[in-house]
């Protein structure tokens, strides 16, 4: 009887989560309502109020639902030795996804609850932007090993560096962010970041 239970929780909320998303791409957030969530999903709105405080807290569990990976699985960038290469890929995957339409006003309308919502701040902080941030420097951090990037580098400034332009071009819009924009923008990077004896290689 158990497992019947939990399995039924599980449905319950993967169709809150699902609902929530569906609605936020034919909505305004402001006009995104957790009556409206628990409408569309087929359940009480206690019931979500169970699971959820805020319909922020709800959409941002929607993104994690949509791109969780295996159970416990920890994010983690391409190494294959190239750090350029390496770069330019994860930063044209995040573009392409900001500028999903799918996406977009979802996306913009968490970034904003984050910045007034403490409790979904840290939320969003443990579960997503601290295990990425943290697979951003292990990225770095080996090819500081392999004696691509300079050995005192501050990792936590060179993620801030590469990730930090591409975001705030996303947040203002006042320009198009583009692949050719984050190409730039890592090579820009490297080119600052690179170990002395790496740039004269190169050079």
């Amino acid at each position: 009887m158990t497992p019947n239970t939990a399995r039924r929780k599980e449905t319950s909320r993967r169709a809150i989560l699902t609902a929530a998303f569906d609605l936020s791409q034919e909505v305004e957030y402001a006009k995104l309502s957790i009556e409206g969530i628990a409408a569309r999903a087929g359940v009480g709105k206690q019931t979500i109020y169970r699971w959820w405080p805020s319909k922020g807290a709800v959409l941002f569990d929607a993104f994690l639902m949509l791109s969780e990976g295996a159970e416990g699985e920890q994010p983690a960038l391409p190494d294959t030795g190239d750090l350029e290469a390496d770069l330019t890929a994860v930063l044209r995957a995040t573009v392409a996804e900001l500028n999903d339409p799918r996406y977009e006003q979802p996306m913009r309308a968490l970034a904003t609850e984050i910045a007034h919502d403490p409790e979904l701040a840290a939320a969003y902080a443990e579960r997503l932007d601290g295990p990425l941030k943290e697979a951003k420097r292990q990225r770095l951090r080996s090819a500081q090993r392999a004696g691509q990037l300079a050995e005192g580098l501050d990792l936590d400034v060179a993620v801030d560096l590469i990730w930090g332009p591409v975001l705030n071009r996303w947040l203002q819009r006042g320009a198009p962010l583009t692949t050719e924009y984050t190409d730039l923008v890592v090579t820009t990077a490297l080119n600052g970041l690179r170990s002395r004896a790496t740039t004269e290689t190169a050079g």
